[in-house]
């Protein structure tokens, strides 16, 4: 499969993420709902990498790899306790879209960190997913 068809897959179980999370969330402490759709994330992940043989790389992964996944799981679990405490206390066609301002941060990102061209394409999309997503929250 396409990447292109990889992140459609993401968007919509992304979606259904933050419905289930907000069905979820009511009535519990944000970071115990955190917590508790993590440790289901990393069974699930387990359960897939031992199926198709992907542990069998974990003694070949490198330090520089293991300094950046660790960051990105720590960044990604804050990014979790963030989006769950803002579920909380907001409604999901409100929170979601502020979320998904980090296409925004990536685009502008990408380009010092990762060396990606910044394109006026990618800059007026960057600034459509912007104005849309206040628009959604606020609206």
């Amino acid at each position: 499969m396409s990447w292109l068809l990889w992140s459609l897959l993401s968007a919509v179980f992304a979606a259904v993420t933050a419905l289930l999370a907000k069905l979820g969330v009511t009535g519990i402490d944000p970071n115990l709902a955190t917590a508790v759709r993590t440790t289901v994330v990393v069974i699930f992940a387990w359960v897939i990498a031992l199926s198709l043989g992907s542990h069998a790389g974990l003694a070949h992964i490198e330090r520089r790899s293991w300094i950046f996944l660790v960051a990105s799981g720590v960044a990604t679990g804050l990014s979790w306790i963030c989006y769950f405490r803002a579920l909380s206390l907001g409604q999901a066609s409100k929170v979601a879209p502020i979320d998904k301002l980090s296409v925004v941060f990536v685009i502008l990102l990408a380009a010092p960190l990762l060396g990606e061209a910044l394109t006026t394409r990618k800059l007026v999309g960057g600034a459509l997913i912007a104005v849309g997503a206040v628009v959604l929250a606020f609206a």
